[in-house]
């Protein structure tokens, strides 16, 4: 899978204005409805939240993947933020979060879902990747760097 199939510049938040988890992932929603990835933003927002009330999705080094499965979707589609300072999101490892990785997905292609958390969670096991993208200040950026992996 390539990422770059599922995520577009303008899903991209670097800073990102919220300052919660609930905050980031309802304005992470808002980019993907905005570029017209998702119909029901809400539904998917509080599918997501569900999800993240559950476990938390904050899988250590900084990363988090809150993610959610929203009927009305036809494709899988990515939205990422960058707080403007690392953030609680109770990680696994305890540390602030300083990238979300928001992954939405139709309910009957959990495959492509799996594939997307998967590839997501490679790259930024890459030290040198990952502080990167920790250290790019714009969505461009962002989308820079992912460029030159996934290209």
């Amino acid at each position: 899978m390539n990422l770059l199939d599922i995520l577009s510049p303008d899903c991209i938040r670097s800073p990102l204005a919220g300052t919660s988890k609930r905050a980031v992932i309802d304005e992470l929603v808002a980019a993907l409805a905005g570029a017209g990835k998702v119909a029901d933003p809400k539904t998917l927002a509080d599918a997501v939240w569900t999800r993240e009330q559950t476990r938390t999705t904050g899988i250590g080094n900084g990363l988090a993947i809150p993610h959610g499965k929203c009927p009305g979707m036809t494709e899988i589609a990515m939205a990422i933020g960058r707080p403007a300072t690392p953030m609680e999101f109770e990680a696994i490892d305890g540390k602030p979060v300083r990238l979300i990785v928001l992954l939405a997905s139709p309910p009957d292609k959990p495959g492509d879902h799996i594939q997307a958390l998967a590839k997501i969670s490679r790259l930024m096991m890459m030290d040198e990747f990952r502080e990167q993208v920790y250290r790019a200040t714009t969505a461009g950026e962002i989308f820079q760097l992912l460029t030159s992996k996934e290209s």
